[in-house]
């Protein structure tokens, strides 16, 4: 069973930034994702790293703001975000998929999802 937990979500400023962390348990060879839902929208792609760091992409609203790594060593995966707007704020959510090396946007080829930390960010 692979268990993902969020953290670093909270309340900020229009303009200031947020490091959201993934804890995952069990191996570290999936694609990661992160995903936010707004209140009363569905869930959007954020960014996507594969498995080795080496490749990412991001939804064009977050480009240039968000950045994703990941740490093998300690199976977390950071989203970096700076610049942030009220448009931003919304439930995060981090996720893993089983599709092998290459990237995917599709939030149902990801096969673990944390629960979710909330960003709150005040115009």
């Amino acid at each position: 069973q692979v268990r993902l937990v969020e953290s670093g979500g909270g309340l900020v400023e229009a303009g200031g930034s947020l490091r959201l962390s993934c804890i995952t348990s069990g191996r570290s060879t999936y694609t990661m994702g992160w995903f936010r839902q707004a209140p009363g929208k569905e869930r959007d792609f954020v960014a996507a790293i594969s498995w080795s760091g080496g490749t990412t992409d991001y939804a064009n609203s977050v480009k240039g703001r968000f950045t994703i790594s990941r740490d093998n060593a300690d199976n977390t995966v950071y989203l970096q975000m700076n610049s942030l707007k009220a448009d931003d704020t919304a439930v995060y959510y981090c996720a893993a998929s089983r599709i092998g090396p290459r990237l995917t946007t599709t939030s149902w080829e990801y096969d673990y999802w944390g629960q979710g930390t909330q960003v709150t960010v005040s115009s």
